[in-house]
């Protein structure tokens, strides 16, 4: 075997890959340790004494009111899983990875995702792998995709699914709103409007621009409702829209046409149908902004990491066919759709925008 076909970049002593493949095998237990260890408080009392060189278990039962095998069997699989760590005086801390899990926002947010929207369905991959459907979403309902179920999902899924969402694309929206102005639009569409949040900026960033939310019908609805409550009613209107339909429309008159985290939500024919749907509304002057967290744009193993694990979550939950796509087949399809990409600039140090019109 040559070294251009080792399994790994860094090759595993045996006992290291069996190590590793154990930890897999195991992770979900791992996963729910970290959660229950999180949710009870331990995380946050043992941080708490850590001027004190820590805290024993008698010491955590006591003052969380929690049995010491409750806290002995999460801690022990805790420790070996190097969340946490027992020094010479018996006594818990902290690891560097236990301190991420618990005050890390990034790592928060995923971990609320996983457990609150993720958990349950995940045992459905398989099933949807082979049949193409979101088999896991028979968890929350019986919807086609968990878009059409969002507006009636439990408020704390609801949380979590839109925290997850906001999460990774709130911080781009100062640079992206300032490009998406500079041609000063009076008619801006927002498609897939979620919570109304970004019609929101929109009017708060200008005054005179008007808003089209295009989105499904329960959601833009709870949309509508969000930007009324803000005072922003009448500036911003909706059209309910199923993209998934025989044949959707968009009336033509945007300046802007705004997707963020959007197209991601689709597979890639269902992608040309959108955009194509979108050309045809178009003018030479429309703008089409496309924001994508793109998997070859990831400057960290990481951030590729959390990509590639969403990806799944759109595999046994969200609809059965797309994923996280790497930029170049998204540039394929822009093309295909008969877009041309004007700008194509970086966002932060997830994001990519794409500046697109008519060819």
């Amino acid at each position: 075997m040559n070294s251009n076909s080792s399994i790994t970049k860094k090759p595993l002593r045996a006992i290291d890959a069996l190590a590793e493949a154990q930890k897999i095998a195991f992770a979900p237990f791992i996963f729910q340790t970290t959660v229950s260890l999180r949710n009870l408080g331990v995380f946050n009392l043992i941080f708490d004494k850590r001027s004190k060189g820590g805290v024993t278990i008698e010491e955590l039962s006591t003052a969380l009111s929690l049995s010491t095998y409750g806290l002995g069997v999460l801690l022990e699989i805790a420790e070996s899983a190097g969340i946490v760590l027992k020094n010479e005086a018996e006594k818990y801390e902290l690891t560097k990875t236990g301190y991420f899990l618990n005050y890390n926002k990034t790592v928060d947010v995923n971990i609320n995702f996983t457990q609150d929207v993720c958990y349950k369905g995940l045992f459905y991959l398989e099933e949807a792998i082979r049949t193409g459907k979101p088999a896991g979403l028979k968890e929350f309902g019986d919807w086609n995709t968990i878009y059409d179920g969002l507006s009636q999902l439990d408020p704390e899924v609801q949380r979590s699914w839109f925290e997850f969402d906001h999460h990774y694309s709130d911080e781009i929206f100062e640079h992206a709103l300032e490009r998406a102005f500079a041609s000063n639009p009076s008619s801006l569409y927002d498609v897939g409007g979620n919570t109304g949040k970004f019609a929101m900026q929109c009017c708060a960033y200008n005054k005179d621009v008007k808003i089209t939310i295009f989105d499904l019908p329960g959601q833009l609805k709870k949309a509508l409702t969000n930007v009324a409550d803000a005072g922003y009613g009448e500036r911003v209107n909706g059209v309910p829209i199923d993209w998934l339909a025989p044949n959707p429309q968009m009336v033509s008159g945007a300046d802007v046409i705004w997707m963020s985290q959007f197209l991601d939500c689709f597979s890639e024919e269902e992608i040309v149908k959108i955009l194509s749907v979108c050309v045809q509304a178009m003018d030479a002057t429309t703008e089409l902004f496309i924001i994508e967290t793109f998997t070859d744009r990831q400057q960290f193993d990481n951030a590729k990491f959390v990509l590639e694990a969403t990806s799944l979550y759109f595999t046994a939950l969200a609809n059965g066919n797309s994923k996280m796509y790497s930029s170049t087949v998204f540039l394929r399809l822009i093309e295909k759709a008969g877009l041309k990409v004007m700008e194509d600039t970086a966002l932060g140090d997830f994001h990519t925008m794409l500046v697109c019109k008519k060819q």
